[in-house]
């Protein structure tokens, strides 16, 4: 047997570390969002914000709202090294993904050489190594690099983020004519996605879509 990594309950071996009580609890992402950003849109197909300054990216595919608890798995994961939380999330992530329209390569969010020495782990690699797996899709985790070190995001305001990603990543080989989806574990304001996909834009590829774990919303309490 194993527990439920929410409650705790047990749970026969084999299955996703996580019970259907609580899986059918978590606050999933719903129908009413921008089909490019992510965030809110209700009846539009596209925000208004997207409208009026359009992002690299062309689509965002989140699987959960970024809230309790699934913010604080997200949390044990990033930073309390429980490594095996990554093949959770992306078999979830892969069965959300399954009835859509596969890119032709999959490239986690890179992490510069010094914080991937702090953290010891890319967590944006290890959830893409599964989704690759399950949904048979190449997975490419050199293709680009983050050749900027900054502070990190989530303690900065947008204003600051955003000119922090400026010419951030480089891409490191031609992804000319390709369709490419960019994963990561979070998606808070998307300007680093934003700054990845510009990259892979200049490197020549024709669709970009953002592939998240989970998608912040103004006015979410996130603890």
């Amino acid at each position: 047997m194993q527990s439920c990594l929410f409650c705790s309950s047990s749970i026969k071996k084999g299955h996703l570390s996580i019970c259907r009580d609580c899986l059918d609890g978590l606050s999933y992402q719903g129908p009413d969002v921008c089909r490019q950003c992510g965030l809110t849109a209700y009846q539009s197909k596209i925000c208004g914000n997207c409208l009026r300054s359009t992002p690299a990216f062309d689509r965002t595919l989140a699987l959960f709202q970024y809230q309790y608890p699934v913010s604080s798995l997200l949390q044990r994961y990033k930073y309390g090294n429980q490594l095996d939380i990554a093949t959770v999330l992306g078999k979830l992530l892969s069965k959300h993904l399954s009835s859509s329209p596969l890119p032709d390569v999959l490239i986690p969010m890179p992490l510069h050489p010094h914080r991937l020495q702090e953290r010891g782990f890319n967590q944006a690699v290890e959830i893409a190594r599964v989704v690759s797996h399950e949904i048979e899709i190449p997975l490419d985790v050199h293709a680009c690099k983050r050749v900027k070190f900054s502070a990190p995001q989530v303690t900065l305001p947008l204003k600051q983020r955003v000119r922090n990603m400026r010419n951030a990543f480089s891409c490191e080989r031609s992804l000319e004519n390709l369709r490419v989806a960019l994963l990561d574990d979070v998606m808070t304001t998307g300007a680093s996605l934003n700054a990845l996909a510009t990259a892979v834009k200049k490197a020549g590829a024709m669709h970009v879509e953002c592939w998240v774990v989970a998608r912040t919303h103004p006015g979410i309490n996130h603890v």
